[in-house]
């Protein structure tokens, strides 16, 4: 039996469904976490084949502990992931220390988490990517932004998601930001892409063959949804665009990705960029070796009337999968920030869309800067339904 070691499998909540397919699959699923056993979701609990609770998962040493006594116990840990940015690098350590060769090692982490690193290897695959300088002193950074124009986008070049990130608008902006960065991270800019974001998910098996492709669109800018507060809307694809799929695996190849989920993320570009390319080409954002964040996965088996979850248990424990797709269909996201005067109650969105729904309920703390408060989430034939829906859940007084 394969032993494989999942980290915070109680987050996010809906995790507990990639371990439910391990242990069906005859994984022995052993989890490392730091709520108590307790307390975890009843489903997480008959999907483990034992928890080893720590005082805290920042505890390096603690965690350490833990697999060493779960090798201790059951032999050789032939998996270890979290399948969660925020550990990617903790995982690559722990399979490093322990010899556990089936994921990425400490060596890899620089092309995968490092921003400035990424664009090399997107490079590689054809796909344009943005200028940009690593943040040293203001002088050289004035210079970068006379070189390239305002807006700048200034980021952690090692970060999560949209957070600590800044839209840069001028000169008086650019004194800010150096009074408001962490001092001891370093930071990226990059000139300003008008573009929409988009993204290639996929699980990728053994060979760097996708077993499972998909995409989602964000209509407008995360950064600014996190930095101003806003509502939160995203949707998976109906159908996958080819020239998404082709960036993707290209994408795929260039990182060597094999044996993972992944979301990569792109821009299609709004307008015409010298140098980068036309209104409609797609180029370079940033790569993700985990699922898109939150309850993506869900919307992803909403909209293809499959399971996603199981895909990538299928993949971990057989290098294939017989899971059926289905049906295809827009899935909507649409949070909703609290504070706001909105048109629609929420019985009222129900009573509206309650045949269409396919997920409500509030969002984590943790997850809110970047998907708001409240959440609904609904399946549509059309774009043009879809619309209409966003309009009416978001509009405000």
């Amino acid at each position: 039996m394969k032993n494989f070691v999942f980290i915070s499998p109680n987050f996010p909540t809906n995790y507990w469904m990639f371990c439910r397919h391990l242990k069906d699959n005859g994984l022995n699923v052993l989890g490392i976490g730091d709520q108590p056993y307790d307390e975890l979701d009843p489903n997480l609990k008959n999907s483990l084949n034992e928890y080893y609770k720590v005082s805290s998962l920042e505890n390096s040493e603690e965690v350490y502990r833990a697999v060493a006594f779960f090798i201790f116990k059951y032999g050789r840990i032939d998996w270890l992931e979290s399948n969660n940015e925020y550990w990617l690098e903790r995982d690559a350590k722990l399979r490093t220390d322990f010899n556990i060769t089936s994921g990425f090692q400490t060596a890899d982490i620089p092309r995968i988490k490092y921003k400035s690193k990424m664009k090399e290897y997107y490079q590689k695959a054809g796909i344009a990517t943005a200028r940009y300088h690593l943040v040293d002193n203001i002088e050289n950074c004035l210079a970068f932004a006379k070189e390239v124009g305002y807006p700048i986008v200034a980021k952690p070049d090692n970060g999560v998601g949209a957070s600590h990130t800044f839209k840069l608008k001028n000169d008086e902006d650019m004194y800010n930001f150096f009074n408001e960065k962490w001092s001891d991270t370093l930071y990226i800019m990059e000139e300003f892409i008008n573009g929409e974001i988009i993204s290639y998910d996929a699980v990728i098996d053994s060979k760097g063959e996708p077993l499972f492709e998909t995409g989602n669109v964000t209509p407008f800018s995360l950064m600014d949804v996190v930095n101003e507060s806003g509502n939160s809307i995203y949707f998976i694809q109906k159908e996958l665009p080819e020239d998404t799929r082709q960036a993707g695996r290209a994408t795929v190849k260039s990182f060597n990705v094999k044996s993972r989920f992944v979301h990569f993320e792109f821009f299609r570009l709004l307008s015409d960029h010298e140098g980068l390319g036309k209104k409609g080409d797609v180029m370079a954002l940033e790569v993700n070796m985990r699922p898109s964040g939150g309850f993506t996965p869900d919307m992803i088996n909403f909209a293809h009337s499959t399971d996603v979850y199981k895909i990538w248990a299928d993949m971990i424990a057989f290098d294939h999968s017989t899971m059926p797709v289905g049906e295809h269909a827009f899935c909507a996201y649409a949070g909703r920030r609290d504070g706001k005067n909105f048109v629609l109650s929420h019985d009222d969105i129900m009573a509206k869309y309650g045949y269409c729904m396919k997920m409500v309920g509030r969002i984590p703390e943790a997850l809110s800067g970047a998907m708001a408060n409240q959440m609904y989430m609904a399946t549509f034939a059309t774009r043009e339904e879809m619309d209409q829906f966003y309009k009416a859940v978001l509009e405000c007084r």
